[in-house]
């Protein structure tokens, strides 16, 4: 007896997906196995391909001895942000207490669990990226803790799945060998097509970490036959099978689905009937189906529409509210759409296919599809599903210049924010300007949608706020936030000129108070901060005179002790006042609250000036507490892109300077690491690629930073921004280390050039003259000397030990050797007063060897080897050596 039409999907048998099976079996096996390594594999095909079926039949095999979540991608949800790790993690994550659940997101809870639907956000802006380390870390904890059942996460509809899962699944995907995981994803061939490039492009980077990835092809005639066979019976003729397999080409769905009509229409499955075969084939797709559709009556058609609307996991209720029906009619209506093979399950709903939810969904007429989805967006939000919820129905509506529609978006937008989703966000407000906005709201909306974008395109920043800056509409206080996230986003996108005369025109026209001396502080900030500036002398005035004689009572005025700090010690001024400057700064040591590390009104920079100051002054443990509390701050806010990479990377600094050269290039690679994430060619990225450069070759591995140099582009052209410490100094000195002294000395001579003319003075910040002295010293002695006598006087001036004992260690290359000694002894007390304990074995090698002392060298070596200046100590121990015995 031939299976029911109920029965017929289930029984249809996965044909030639043998090697696929094998495939995903020996990934379950390596899962389960004694030392369970997880992986990733990726199948594709063309739509009906068989991929929904195989991924099935892979959880069926998996289900007895792993824990299996499934979720898919749904053409009308790629706006929903998280959409699809929802599926996959919810049902896992629901049953357990909250405590658990507090132990699984660890100290990421208020920050991750919004984005999954588990809590209320806690912060009105969540960083995307501090979002997906903190579903990294809970799909870990889930991983590591069902080792006796571990996980197996399908995917489905990959093409279709949100940006937020599939960001997160591109960078997920290469920990998964490490980890008791098994991902198995599935995607039409040509998702460029379906998605366009930036998902195509996502679903690369997963492609490219897979274990295997294969593209499903259809089936040949002899597997259609047996498909053909296995459900219509064995009086199954050839003709009629090979005009299956000629009418579906061997797409599995395309056949099964014609296979089944042929069932319904009891046509017998012989030659004689394969001439009727391309006309009922039409009916699984298309035009065909909607036909198939309309035939059930007018009742039906609405539901399947209305279901169509909602997407996937239909609820039998909405479903039956937005169709406009009561509860029993929705119900026999579900009933006739599953036994016509178009919707399964009950409640809720999901439709048999996808290529059914495409065509049921296409064939609803254009108003009415519109309509619906403002009826949508209203039942979901009485439902109280949020504003968020109800925003992509609200995308779909034709603008109608309604105020409440703009609210609703401009609430929707606020939402995505709240969990780390600010493209979702984007786009609500995006189609908030459509509507439009009332004119006095529509400025607000600008500034929203520019606040929105600043952290995944500064360049949309930009244009946002100046047309809201454009516009009558903002308040002072709200102009006054405006213009200065203007600066900033103008700041990262390598335009610091434009930023600060943008911050100082709208100075300029704003009334003395907090707002003024805000945007003040900001033009002082990237005047600061450029390579390069038209005034540096009189602006460094002009801040010494608004900022020496504060006392540090509000934001505001530590703030400008923090420029002043930074500004001072660049340019070598007494670093006894320097300190000053940063302890008024300071609230008992420590940022105050307002301009603290996730300040948002002052910025990040504000503090990281006054632990800069402190690294360079010879405080670098000042700097490494302060620096420590912004990691922790960052790690707790989940702030994860540029700001906790710079802060590992200030760490990074700190570590340099007190002489702890391995933990400073730890810090510092960490740093380097988390800055690609946040993208190419940012002001961090130099950073912190300069200091790695300058910290390899103090290691003595000139090699690995001239690999490192070249990688990154360090050279020029130099951004317009200054790099973490003088970037031109850090090349001449790797140029040096690598013997190419012409080189050398001219990249330092034109460094030197550009920092004593804007007044930059510290040789610790920039050691241009003493290696240029150095440098020059074989062929020019006298230049060479003149620029070590600068290098001295600089010192003097700034008085820190180690400024002191570098400008002494090269002063002794040009003196007479007992005045050398003299010098060099005189460095090595400097540098022992001083934390920098790299510089300080460099003073007792060159005493050593200047003294003949094996005492001094023996010292040296041990202090370059405690310091990991592996070079040095092998040099200086090879120094040791040469000496004659006692």
């Amino acid at each position: 007896m031939l299976p029911s039409r109920a029965e017929h999907r289930l029984s249809a048998p996965l044909l030639e997906r043998e090697r696929e099976l094998a495939v995903a079996a020996h990934a379950v096996d390596a899962l389960t196995g004694q030392n369970a390594t997880g992986g990733l594999l990726v199948f594709r095909g063309e739509a009906g391909i068989g991929k929904t079926s195989l991924l099935a039949e892979i959880g069926r095999r998996a289900a007895g001895r792993c824990s299996v979540l499934s979720g898919k991608g749904g053409e009308t949800l790629t706006s929903v942000p998280f959409h699809v790790l929802r599926q996959l993690l919810v049902p896992a994550l629901l049953p357990l207490s909250e405590e658990r659940l507090r132990q699984l997101f660890g100290d990421r809870f208020e920050l991750t669990a919004p984005a999954l639907g588990l809590a209320a956000p806690s912060s009105p802006l969540a960083d995307p990226q501090g979002v997906r380390d903190g579903l990294d870390r809970v799909v870990t904890s889930l991983a590591e803790q069902r080792r006796d059942q571990p996980l197996v996460v399908l995917v489905d509809d990959a093409h279709w799945a949100d940006a937020e899962s599939l960001h997160w699944l591109a960078e997920f995907a290469g920990r998964l060998p490490g980890l008791p995981l098994l991902i198995v994803l599935a995607h039409r061939a040509d998702a460029s097509a379906e998605r366009g490039e930036p998902a195509a492009t996502l679903l690369r980077r997963v492609a490219a970490q897979a274990r295997l990835t294969t593209t499903l092809h259809a089936l040949t005639e002899d597997a259609t036959a047996d498909l053909a066979r296995a459900a219509l019976g064995d009086r199954t003729d050839d003709p009629f099978c090979h005009e299956v397999w000629a009418v579906t080409g061997g797409n599995p769905y395309e056949t099964v689905e014609l296979l089944a009509t042929v069932r319904d229409r009891s046509l017998e499955p012989v030659a004689r009937s394969a001439g009727r075969l391309r006309d009922l084939g039409a009916s699984a797709r298309g035009s065909g189906l909607v036909a198939r559709l309309h035939a059930l009556g007018t009742a039906a058609t609405r539901f399947a529409w209305a279901a169509a609307v909602l997407g996937t996991e239909i609820p039998l209720r909405l479903a039956a509210t937005l169709a406009g029906m009561p509860a029993d009619e929705a119900a026999d209506c579900a009933a006739r759409l599953r036994e016509a093979r178009i919707v399964t399950g009950s409640d809720p709903l999901e439709f048999a296919h996808p290529l059914v939810a495409t065509a049921v969904y296409r064939s609803i007429p254009a108003a009415t599809r519109t309509a619906m989805h403002g009826q949508a967006a209203w039942a979901v939000t009485r439902e109280g599903l949020g504003a968020a919820a109800a925003s992509r129905h609200l995308l779909e509506v034709h603008p109608d210049d309604d105020p409440d529609l703009v609210e609703q978006l401009r609430e929707a937008a606020r939402e995505h924010l709240a969990v780390g989703a600010p493209d979702a966000a984007r786009r609500c407000l995006e189609r908030a300007l459509q509507e439009p906005p009332p004119p006095e709201a529509y400025a607000e909306v600008l500034y929203e949608l520019g606040c929105a974008a600043l952290l995944t395109s500064p360049a949309a920043t930009v244009a946002h706020l100046r047309s809201a800056l454009g516009l009558p509409g903002l308040d002072p206080a709200l102009r006054a936030d405006a213009t200065w996230r203007l600066g900033q986003a103008l700041a990262h996108s390598n335009q610091l000129a434009e930023a600060s005369a943008t911050v100082a025109a709208e100075a300029a026209r704003t009334p003395p108070g907090r707002a003024r001396t805000r945007l003040e502080a900001a033009h002082f900030m990237y005047e600061s901060f450029r390579a390069a500036e038209d005034d540096p002398h009189g602006r460094s005035r002009r801040l010494a005179a608004l900022a020496d004689g504060l006392p540090g009572t509000d934001d505001a005025e530590r703030a400008l002790l923090s420029l002043r700090a930074f500004d001072a010690m660049l340019r070598g001024e007494d670093a006894a006042h320097v300190l000053a400057l940063c302890g008024r700064a300071l609230l008992d040591g420590r940022p105050a609250p307002g301009v603290s590390w996730t300040d948002t009104e002052w910025g990040f920079e504000t503090p990281a000036m006054i632990g800069i100051a402190y690294a360079f002054t010879d405080r670098p443990g000042r700097a490494r507490a302060l620096f420590e509390e912004a990691v922790r701050a960052y790690e707790i806010s989940g702030w994860s892109g540029a700001h906790l990479a710079f802060a590992h990377t200030l760490l990074g600094l700190a570590h340099r300077r007190a002489g702890d050269l391995p933990r400073a290039e730890s810090f510092l690679r960490e740093g380097l690491r988390l800055a690609d994430r946040a993208g190419r060619g940012l002001a961090v990225q130099w950073d912190a690629v300069c200091l790695l450069v300058d910290t390899l070759l103090a290691r003595g591995r000139t090699g690995e930073a001239r690999e490192l140099a070249d990688a990154y582009a360090f050279g020029p052209p130099w951004p317009s921004a200054m790099v973490l410490p003088d970037g031109p100094c850090v090349r001449g000195r790797l140029l040096l280390a690598e013997g190419r002294t012409r080189e050398a000395a001219e990249e330092l001579e034109a460094a030197g050039h550009a920092l004593e003319a804007r007044g930059r003075h510290n040789g610790v910040w920039a050691p241009w003259a003493c290696d240029l002295a150095r440098a020059l010293a074989a062929d020019d002695p006298d230049r060479a000397a003149a620029h070590a006598d600068l290098a001295r006087a600089h010192a003097e001036r700034f008085g820190t030990g180690t400024a002191l004992g570098e400008a002494l260690r090269c002063a002794a290359l040009f003196a007479a050797p007992d005045e050398a000694r003299a010098l060099l002894a005189d460095a090595v007390r400097h540098l022992e007063a001083s934390p920098s304990a790299y510089e300080r074995a460099l003073a007792r090698r060159d005493l050593g060897v200047a003294l003949g002392s094996r005492d001094e060298l023996a010292r040296a070596a041990d202090l370059a080897a405690a310091c990991g200046a592996d070079a040095l100590a092998a040099l200086t121990r090879r120094a040791l050596s040469d000496l004659p015995a006692r």
